[in-house]
């Protein structure tokens, strides 16, 4: 009968003389590719996960691997068959067993630091030019006495008893890949791999402090309501020197009654008399830059846009700026007296029939335009 399993090779996408870390580095970048929790909504996901996990356990294994290359899927006939899953609590459990860690990056190293979220909001012409502001907020920092250490400059160290030094305690299982060692963080040294003999009576041994912090943020221009800025390292600080967390700082824009936001584009509205925008005229408009003076042609039809270009957002990536669209709002008074309205009648009068072809189609425009 005709094999119909893919070539193990093919599978983890390797060369025939693949070394074993190139086989652990590829089965790493598949999973990372095919893990059902990366694609819930690919029914395939996880026959193709379980697929590469078969090539990695008889590739990584110098003897199933010989016979592999030497008869094929029938030299590893019972060996290469799909692993049970359910013997871990989860893919992640897998990963761990195999690798000694999350490949996937959602553990933090030992004592590492939180992350701490807040917010800021800026007026609606700062988003479009940028901005700078210093932010206040409650956190906990290194402490100052001991430099985040936990304790005093000249204690003893000792070695850790509970892992020999390492930082890390392992536990060795047997799962569907044979027998694996799974490395965890030492609990008693929290991963340092050492216990000092005094602890700093400032932070009791913690590295930490509660403080009031400060610090400042450039706000790029361009940015929209709700999208967040990362501050590498400007969160909570790790435990006795462990990396700190981030902080992320949300930007709210105000809403401002002159102008609103599309896309790139700022647009704002013009309120214009109906006698200027039939003759024509000039008018002051603000923009995020500043009062700006503009040309109103006569004949100005409601709707119609005057457009400042490069005077929008800039992209935030990659290159760009949007256009300010003012938009005419021609404003047409109610005529309430007999005077008025005879102005209005005589003016009707006077008006030849061009003053209105402007409302004509394009093609109508252009047959009487040839006439």
């Amino acid at each position: 009968m005709t094999d119909q399993k893919r070539d193990y090779y093919e599978v983890l996408g390797i060369a025939r003389d693949a070394g074993e870390d190139e086989i652990k580095r590829a089965f790493r970048r598949r999973a990372r590719e095919l893990h059902p929790d990366v694609n819930p909504d690919d029914p395939n996901a996880e026959a193709q996960f379980k697929e590469a996990a078969e090539a990695y356990e008889v590739l990584s294994n110098p003897e199933s691997r010989q016979a592999y290359d030497r008869f094929g899927h029938e030299g590893v006939s019972g060996r290469g068959a799909a692993p049970n899953f359910n013997d871990f609590g989860s893919f992640q459990d897998l990963f761990d067993a195999v690798f000694g860690g999350d490949v996937f990056g959602r553990g933090a190293p030992a004592g590492q630091g939180e992350d701490l979220a807040i917010r800021v909001q800026i007026a609606f012409a700062e988003s479009a030019l940028g901005v700078e502001r210093e932010l206040e907020f409650d956190g906990v920092a290194a402490c100052a006495t001991c430099d985040g250490l936990g304790y005093p400059a000249g204690t003893e160290i000792d070695p850790c008893v509970t892992c020999a030094g390492q930082g890390q305690v392992r536990q060795v299982s047997r799962g569907p890949f044979g027998q694996f060692v799974r490395a965890q963080i030492c609990p008693a040294c929290n991963g340092s791999g050492s216990i000092p003999r005094a602890t700093c009576e400032t932070c009791h041994g913690d590295g930490r402090v509660r403080t009031h912090r400060k610090v400042t943020v450039n706000i790029p221009a361009g940015i929209a309501s709700a999208q967040q800025i990362r501050m590498t390292g400007e969160g909570h600080a790790g435990l006795r020197g462990a990396r700190p967390g981030d902080l992320y700082v949300e930007v709210l824009v105000a809403e401002d009654e002159r102008f609103w936001r599309d896309g790139l584009d700022i647009v704002s509205r013009l309120q214009i008399p109906v006698t200027d925008a039939m003759t024509g005229t000039t008018a002051t408009v603000p923009t995020v830059h500043g009062d700006e003076e503009i040309e109103v042609h006569a004949g100005t039809q409601a709707g119609e846009q005057i457009v400042l270009r490069g005077k929008g957002f800039p992209a935030l990536q990659g290159r760009g700026r949007g256009d300010h669209r003012i938009v005419a709002d021609v404003r047409i008074p109610r005529v309430d007296n007999d005077e008025a309205r005879q102005a209005v009648t005589t003016l009707a009068g006077v008006l030849d029939e061009r003053a209105y072809r402007q409302d004509e189609g394009f093609f109508d425009r252009l047959r009487h335009a040839f006439r």
